[in-house]
């Protein structure tokens, strides 16, 4: 929160540069004048869980150490999960590459030069049946960073299940799928918001009746953050967001405490220590009571917020870059000490590439060291009761209690970002950081500050463009060998599905066991429901 300054290594007791929140110099009892600890900070593991949803916290299991991790071909990166896996991580995270996470198949004209670089390209169920060979889908939970064509990855992944003999009720991993997230910050999404809402409330209806172990939906203020929000942006648009979830999934029918225990969150670790350990219990107060007492839940399940961090990606820098070592070490304790139920540390050479396997498992080790040599998981919410992490954690309930009512005022999320006011915001406050960067009154060692003249880059990963050749050639035997009316019959469904009010999620599932691509079954709901053209904010 505070800027060294160069001239003396003193710290500026001023003001967080981005959010603009006073800091003081010292805080005691006086600054927590109505906060009653009885009420307000129970136990953890009793509502509101602000000190956590666990009574005992990590002592009866750590947190889950997921890797995001893909790149190049499915035989690329089934052989970094295997590695991971021996090294010790588990869980799976599957990073697609940009023609995938638009919906997009590898021989699609706009996925030229793009096919396998940002992540792992993944056009069939055939794809899907290399990218997890020899791995156990009953026993590895799997996260997807997807949301556009979300539905469509999770009904090839359920294919692959089927195929294998597993049952759909022992799968155990995470859906990201938010797309109101994409609207506000990524960007990545194909059809409009209120069809988008449709295919999403769809696939929590599925999961509920038939995949009881998966969590349908990870609601993301990780992008939103990395879009350039402030921490109490993140946290109001964020619960915002899954309220709004919660909201259309209810109207659609759907008991409450029937879904929302498979509702879990993904949020950004960043650099300012104590704001985001108090944004993590703010959170967990804030669904807690929303739960209870806008929506009526009635299972404890209901209303604890469950959340995955990542450490923050805008944080690293292509300068000096072994300094993201120490970042994304700080980071991942803040959320350890927040509470986190499953965590990714980025590697030191992501700013620069996609990771390689020394650094990727070097940030794998960044996790086992906080979780088996700091002792900070012996005590659950071990800061609880500082006046200053409870003073900030007021506030930022109150800063984001405030933005969530502004957003109600405008009849809910969707609304919201149809006037484009989540977006206005984050321009906002991104301008001012970028300010604040660039007259030094934001300090980023190595950049703007203690710099040493040339960097020393270390080695990076390269994907070179055979990737896209090996996919493209899997793809055109796959066209080949199908079975073209099953094809046919099957996109067809799903088009007249879509036309009417049929849950789409077993149309797709009956379209991913034909061999569907990614882009043919978006294309056909493209035929539907048109693609989304965003207007400029300014």
């Amino acid at each position: 929160m505070r800027a060294m300054t160069r001239e003396h290594g003193s710290v500026s007791p001023t003001r967080a540069a981005a959010a603009g929140r006073t800091v003081e110099v010292v805080y005691t009892a006086d600054d927590l004048a109505g906060l009653e600890p009885a009420r307000d900070l129970p136990r953890p593991g009793t509502h509101p869980y602000t000190r956590g949803i666990h009574p005992t916290g990590y002592r009866g299991k750590l947190w889950t150490m997921r890797q995001f991790a893909g790149f190049g071909t499915p035989e690329e990166t089934n052989a970094r999960y295997r590695q991971l896996l021996a090294a010790g991580g588990t869980g799976l995270s599957v990073a697609f590459d940009l023609p995938t996470l638009m919906g997009r198949d590898p021989d699609h004209p706009l996925s030229l030069g793009e096919v396998g670089k940002c992540g792992v390209s993944v056009a069939s169920l055939a794809d899907m049946e290399v990218l997890f060979d020899g791995i156990d889908l009953g026993a590895v939970t799997t996260s997807m960073t997807i949301n556009g064509p979300a539905s469509m990855i999770f009904a090839m992944y359920l294919a692959l299940a089927e195929r294998r003999g597993v049952d759909w009720a022992r799968l155990s991993g995470t859906l990201q799928n938010d797309i109101l997230k994409e609207f506000i910050a990524q960007k990545e999404y194909i059809y409009p918001p209120r069809p988008s809402m449709r295919l999403v409330t769809d696939s929590v209806a599925f999961c509920a009746a038939h995949v009881p172990r998966w969590n349908s939906i990870s609601v993301s203020g990780y992008h939103i953050r990395e879009a350039g929000a402030t921490a109490a942006q993140e946290l109001a648009f964020t619960l915002r967001d899954g309220m709004e979830y919660v909201q259309y999934a209810m109207e659609a029918g759907l008991e409450v405490d029937r879904f929302a225990p498979r509702i879990s969150f993904f949020f950004n670790a960043h650099s300012d220590f104590f704001e985001e350990i108090a944004k993590y219990r703010a959170a967990r107060a804030i669904w807690a009571e929303v739960m209870r007492e806008r929506f009526g839940a009635r299972e404890a399940r209901s209303c604890q917020l469950r959340f995955h961090a990542q450490t923050a990606g805008v944080s690293l820098t292509a300068q000096q870059p072994y300094n993201n070592v120490v970042r994304t070490a700080l980071q991942a304790l803040s959320a350890v000490l927040g509470g986190a139920q499953s965590l990714h540390t980025n590697s030191l050479d992501e700013a620069l590439a996609l990771p390689t396997e020394q650094a990727a498992t070097l940030a794998l080790r960044t996790q086992q060291v906080i979780a088996h040599e700091t002792g900070v998981a012996r005590v659950a919410d071990p800061l609880g009761g500082s006046w200053f992490l409870e003073r900030l954690t007021a506030d930022l309930k109150a800063e984001a209690y405030a933005s969530v009512a502004t957003i109600d005022g405008m009849g809910g999320m969707v609304p919201a970002i149809e006037r484009g006011y989540p977006q206005r915001e984050i321009a906002e406050s991104a301008y001012r950081q970028q300010q604040a960067i660039e007259s030094g009154e934001q300090v980023i060692v190595g950049v703007n500050a203690f710099t040493e003249g040339p960097d020393v880059s270390p080695p990076t990963l390269y994907i070179d463009e055979s990737a896209e050749t090996r996919q493209r050639a899997r793809l055109a035997d796959v066209r080949h060998r199908r079975d073209a009316d099953a094809l046919r019959r099957a996109l067809d469904r799903l088009r007249e599905g879509a036309l009417g009010r049929e849950n789409t999620m077993p149309l797709l599932v009956d379209a991913a066991r034909a061999y569907a691509t990614v882009g043919e079954m978006c294309d056909a709901l493209r035929d539907v429901w048109g693609e989304y053209v965003e207007t400029p904010v300014i």
